[in-house]
């Protein structure tokens, strides 16, 4: 027989074994000790929110003595407490936390409202001062409708510079017969010196290369037009138009020489190769468009070959003319001796004359007659040499400065024929038709009629 095994002594305080086959029991956990339920804050009464002007941002304000992290921020909503966050304990008589008292620069004192202001009388409105009448833009004004910019900017030059248009052409054929003319004055001149009279010929043929030569224009410009150069100030007007014009054309404006002429009408000249003249009013009165479309008409003639064919014409004219100029005065004269033989005298004065006239004709094939017709014609083609100019000028951008100055030209003129009418009576002068045929500037109707098509406003 088995004995059963011996059982451990108990200890006090230790719990006994379990049985054999079963399994040790877990020991049940002792429930938390229950400590007493902290009391709710104590509730403060609210004082009456202060007036805002939007009652979405209405802060509260703070009872005396209350906590301020109970305060937001004045005029921001207070941020809302998450759900179920644990409130701090409170223990009545544990004295109060460092943070409980806010700043007093954080508390927002009450708002009382304010006694409501009584409208202003309307004062009687003061009686408003007329607006001072805006004075004329001036000539050297930037908000004359005529000003340009004459700033810097890049310069393209045209391949060609200059060109010889159909009022060239025409000019220089029809100074073919004045040339012949002179020429025949100047070999009967040469006969006088035998030998030396061909070398006379070809001498006067090669001075029309000093159309051309510098020294020779300047000398021109001096003598024979009255201009000078300009001074310092007037160049630094007259240089940045100038560029401006020559930007615009192509052209290098080195090439040509600034002169002025001291006058007081509206006049500019292209005279020689180089020579660009404008007067001291044009500088001085005008705005730098119009002086800039002054400049273009007058560059417009170089470019078109007008003013050295002109010069060279007259250059070679010039032998004819004077002999003209002689034999006028020689026949004035044989006029004057004849009457003193009665009328005897006067025929045969007559008759030489007749004579003479009649073998130059017969020679020279009728030249001589073509010779009386020359001065119309070459009036007719400088009057299309200016209306080429003005072409010129208008295709640069500048048809309504033009324009203006044609108008300034034509308004001197009336003032110029109303001064010659009060002179003569009150009857205004008469011009007649040989006078009109021979002007050299076609009328202010006819350049303004050629300029409308760059008046107009281009339709796209």
């Amino acid at each position: 027989m088995t004995q059963p095994p011996p059982t451990p002594p108990e200890h006090p305080g230790q719990p006994a074994p379990p049985p054999p086959g079963q399994y040790p029991q877990q020991p049940q956990p002792t429930a938390a000790p229950q400590y007493p339920q902290p009391t709710a804050a104590p509730q403060y009464p609210q004082p009456p929110a202060a007036a805002y002007p939007h009652p979405q941002h209405q802060p509260q304000q703070p009872a005396p003595g209350a906590p301020s992290f109970q305060q937001a921020a004045p005029g921001y909503p207070r941020a809302p407490q998450p759900p179920g966050y644990p409130t701090a304990p409170h223990h009545p008589g544990a004295p109060a936390h460092p943070y409980a008292q806010a700043p007093a620069s954080l508390t927002v004192p009450p708002q009382y409202p304010q006694a409501p202001v009584p409208p202003a009388a309307p004062s009687p409105a003061a009686p408003s001062a007329p607006a001072a009448p805006q004075a004329p833009a001036g000539a050297d004004d930037a908000d004359h409708p005529h000003h340009i910019s004459t700033g810097p900017r890049r310069v393209h030059l045209s391949a060609h510079q200059r060109r010889t248009d159909a009022t060239t052409v025409g000019s220089l054929l029809l100074h073919l017969p004045n040339f012949l003319c002179s020429l025949f004055v100047v070999v009967l001149i040469s006969l006088l010196f035998g030998d030396f009279g061909p070398v006379l010929i070809l001498a006067w043929l090669a001075t029309g290369a000093l159309v051309f030569h510098r020294p020779t224009e300047r000398a021109l410009a001096r003598r024979l037009l009255r201009l000078r150069y300009p001074t310092p100030q007037e160049r630094a007007k007259l240089e940045p138009v100038w560029q401006e014009v020559t930007t615009r054309a192509g052209v290098d404006g080195r090439v040509y020489e600034l002169w002025v002429e001291d006058s007081d009408h509206l006049n500019a000249v292209a005279a020689a190769g180089h020579i660009v003249g404008v007067t001291r009013f044009a500088m001085t009165d005008l705005p730098n468009g119009e002086l800039a479309a002054v400049m273009a008409h007058e560059l417009g003639h170089h470019v078109g070959g007008h003013a050295w064919s002109g010069l060279l014409g007259h250059w070679y004219a010039l032998p004819g003319r004077l002999a003209w100029r002689v034999l006028r005065v020689m026949t004035t004269v044989m006029f004057k001796v004849s009457q003193a033989f009665s009328c005897f005298g006067v025929l045969f004065f007559g008759l030489v004359v007749g004579g003479i006239a009649l073998a130059t004709i017969s020679s020279l094939y009728g030249l001589p007659l073509l010779v009386l017709g020359v001065p119309y014609a070459l009036a007719a083609v400088g009057r299309r040499s200016e209306l080429r100019a003005d072409q010129h000028a208008a295709a640069l951008g500048f048809a309504p400065m033009l324009a203006s100055v044609l108008e300034k030209m034509h308004h001197e003129e009336q003032q110029a024929t109303a001064a010659l009418a009060a002179r003569n009576g009150g009857a205004p002068p008469e011009e007649s038709t040989l006078g009109k045929l021979l002007a050299s500037h076609p009328d202010y109707y006819t350049r303004l009629h050629h300029l409308q098509p760059y008046l107009r406003p281009q339709r796209h």
